[in-house]
């Protein structure tokens, strides 16, 4: 059958499509800037059509309407990833909150996790008959796969990106076309500070190196830190908007990648319509699912790996806490691990951890003695190599947790030194030495 014919016969309003859900569903959602916002604001405004119905997904920049209280009953988010929206359905009970790896997501959802509709938001049709997953390959793609029902946003405005990244229409079942901007994540304004974090960081990063950055000010800052830098390549999770200036400038080459050299390597893309514009039918970009670019086998494959991610907090022996303030879980896991664990084995690897010293105004200390009690430990001691604030490097691989207490001390605030020296002290029984 011709495919126009096909997509003609699946075109549905957002109302009409999301009638086809039933109560007791487990709902997998589009990620981040892929979310498809026609179709979950049909689903809320349906509620009522609705009982115990299960919405999964990692992080959501959309209203997360899903979470509110009057929603309770109709719907219940399972989140493998908190976001500013979704963290008071977790607190209050509306919500539950599923820990894994990103690498891993995939294996849940084909077993434990398993989904019975895809809501997804895609690209137009090129003339096969295929359509972009664009941002959101991540989860996104091979979830529905795994569904029974799935449901696509067409959106005229959605970029186009290449790789493993594909669905022909065939594999849909209801189309709702829509010319809406996609969502986009600006810049923070960066301080003095984290300008610092991003110049400590670059000084140990060598050309010819492929980076992961995290999300936030501190990696900004380190991708704004490295316009000196030469043939650096890009095997990330997420793809960032600085990195679109640093390829223009030509500091970002990726030819001295060792693995798929030339090309840019990502699993989702969040950022401004600049850089979805530059990722649009860009051969230099090639976006795959989560479980291959997550892999640590695979990241390892690229010689002089650099995994920069940030925390909330680090204790004397290096054990790395980057998702809850004491008990509360804030956000999760992500794929700090994977890409900590890829940069270690990578020949000439190295994994970052990089932060502000202190938080709340300068008031708390963000080096530690002991973690707060609660407090999720991410990435642990055995995979931190380098923890990196404003006052310098800590390098922590291979040193005793005495040599790793005094080197973290020397990293942090002036103001809390005095009271981390006498805790050294009275920890490993000697003198702390600077």
């Amino acid at each position: 059958m011709d495919w126009r014919k096909q997509y003609a016969d699946k075109i549905v309003t957002a109302e009409e499509a999301v009638r086809h859900i039933k109560s007791g569903d487990r709902v997998l959602l589009g990620h981040a800037a892929g979310e498809p916002l026609s179709l979950t604001d049909a689903l809320t405004a349906n509620k009522e059509q609705y009982r115990d119905v299960e919405i999964t997904h990692f992080v959501a920049m959309g209203k997360s309407e899903y979470c509110l209280p009057e929603m309770a009953g109709h719907f219940c988010h399972n989140s493998l990833f908190l976001g500013v929206s979704t963290r008071r359905a977790i607190e209050d009970g509306r919500g539950i909150f599923t820990p894994t790896f990103l690498s891993d997501c995939m294996e849940l959802y084909r077993t434990i996790l398993r989904p019975d509709v895809t809501l997804c938001q895609i690209s137009t049709p090129d003339r096969h008959g295929f359509c972009s997953f664009g941002v959101s390959v991540d989860y996104t793609k091979p979830g529905a796969a795994l569904s029974d029902l799935v449901i696509a946003e067409v959106n005229e405005q959605y970029p186009r990106t290449l790789g493993d990244s594909f669905i022909h229409l065939s594999e849909i079942d209801y189309l709702v076309p829509v010319s809406r901007p996609v969502i986009e994540l600006r810049n923070a304004v960066l301080t003095d500070v984290e300008k610092t974090i991003g110049r400590n960081c670059a000084d140990i990063i060598e050309d010819g190196s492929t980076l992961q950055l995290g999300i936030g000010a501190i990696p900004d800052a380190v991708l704004a830190a490295l316009s000196e830098k030469n043939d650096l390549g890009i095997h990330t999770e997420m793809l960032p908007n600085g990195v679109v200036d640093l390829y223009e400038r030509g500091v970002i080459t990726n030819r001295a990648k060792t693995y798929k050299p030339g090309k840019m390597l990502a699993t989702f893309i969040m950022g401004s319509r600049k850089l979805y514009d530059f990722v649009d039918n860009n051969p230099a970009v090639e976006m795959h699912d989560c479980e291959f670019i997550n892999d640590p086998y695979i990241i390892r494959r690229n010689d002089r790996m650099v995994a920069v991610n940030s925390c909330v907090q680090v204790d004397f022996t290096g054990q790395v806490c980057s998702e809850s303030v004491g008990t509360r879980q804030i956000s999760a896991s992500g794929g700090q691990v994977d890409f900590f664990r890829g940069a270690n084995m990578s020949k000439g690897g190295k994994a970052i951890i990089a932060m502000t010293s202190t938080t709340h105004g300068g008031k708390v200390s963000r080096i530690l003695p002991f973690l707060d009690q609660g407090a999720v430990v991410t990435t642990c001691r055995n995979d931190v190599n380098y923890v990196v604030t404003e006052y310098g490097m800590a390098q922590l691989r291979g040193r005793s947790t005495r040599e790793r207490a005094r080197r973290l001390i020397n990293i942090a605030h002036p103001d809390f030194r005095p009271a981390l020296t006498a805790k050294f002290e009275e920890l490993f029984k000697c003198r702390f030495q600077p």
